[in-house]
C-alpha cells in the first residue's frame, strides 16, 4: 500500500510539473487579444438605467 501511494505522488508530482513548463511555454508565445468588437462582452442593460438591471435593489 505504502509504494502504491509513494507512486502515486510521483505521478502527480510529473504532472504537475509537466502542466507548469506547458502552461508557461503556451503564455510566452500566444498572447489572448479579441480581433474583433463583437468577441466582446455587450451589456445587457441600458447604460442610463438608474436600476442597473434590478442590481440596485435587494
Amino acid at each position: 500500500m505504502k509504494h502504491i501511494v509513494r507512486a502515486f505522488v510521483v505521478v502527480l508530482v510529473i504532472t504537475g510539473v509537466a502542466a507548469t513548463t506547458q502552461t508557461s511555454n503556451a503564455s510566452a508565445k500566444n498572447k489572448v487579444v479579441a480581433s474583433r468588437v463583437s468577441m466582446l462582452p455587450v451589456p445587457m442593460c441600458a447604460p442610463n438605467d438608474p436600476n442597473a438591471c434590478g442590481m440596485g435593489t435587494r
